[in-house]
């Protein structure tokens, strides 16, 4: 196959067949914060050829240290939409498929089935929603890898990758363990964590609503480091 030229530094590092292989990928992504929204970016920037990404949230100036598309001039615009563009100006030949929603189980079961995604990247910060999203995929078995906590982390050397049920000193995953045994998920999926233990001044209380209880603060590098592994685990798979 004749590789784009934009692509042709990666075709000389992991060769024009590996291209090949990325550019008939297909790959889900959920959530487009912190985390999503870069590892969306490296896959489009990667080559994979298909993409669909959903996230049902506006920018809010409290993004603009960590997310990708967060901008004083974007507060009030959609992520999904801002990225669609950002993707396409990237690789206008990108298959790319938005949901600027936030996907019930039933939708979300039906698009997965559909569609039978050669890997799906969970990028949820609640655990609420990533429990659906996990037990929707594997119920199918779709290729997961999913993102833990990355707020109240700033040592980008205690980043892993690892099973769900070898992750430690991770509250995050801990409680994810908890809600999967509870439902009797015992399946294997590769998480992207942190083994850095937060402090507890990081930590913000909230009133509960929109899933969540309470809140870390985050540093701009740590969200983007964990999506940035996120990818490049995925496309690492994918050109196996």
């Amino acid at each position: 196959m004749e590789v784009p030229r934009w692509l042709e530094r990666t075709a000389l590092l992991i060769g024009a067949e590996s291209i090949r292989k990325l550019e008939q990928s297909s790959v889900l992504v959920v959530g487009l914060g912190g985390v999503g929204s870069y590892a969306g970016e490296f896959l489009a920037r990667g080559g994979v050829g298909t993409m669909h990404i959903i996230d049902g949230d506006t920018v809010d100036i409290t993004n603009i240290n960590r997310q990708m598309q967060a901008l004083h001039s974007t507060i009030g615009q959609s992520k999904v939409e801002l990225l669609r563009q950002r993707f396409l100006d990237i690789n206008p030949a990108l298959n790319l498929t938005c949901y600027d929603s936030f996907l019930d189980p039933e939708p979300m079961e039906a698009l997965i089935m559909a569609h039978k995604f050669d890997f799906i990247l969970d990028c949820i910060d609640s655990v609420t929603p990533k429990l659906s999203l996990l037990k929707t995929a594997l119920k199918v078995n779709s290729k997961v890898i999913s993102a833990m906590g990355a707020g109240g982390k700033t040592d980008p050397s205690k980043i892993r990758v690892g099973d769900i049920w070898e992750t430690n000193s991770c509250k995050f995953a801990r409680m994810l363990r908890k809600r999967l045994k509870r439902e009797k998920i015992h399946q294997h999926f590769t998480t992207v964590y942190s083994e850095e233990v937060q402090p507890k001044s990081a930590l913000e209380m909230t009133d509960g609503s929109n899933y969540k209880k309470s809140y870390y603060g985050t540093i701009s590098y740590m969200p983007a480091l964990f999506g940035l592994t996120m990818a490049g685990e995925t496309i690492k798979q994918l050109i196996k």
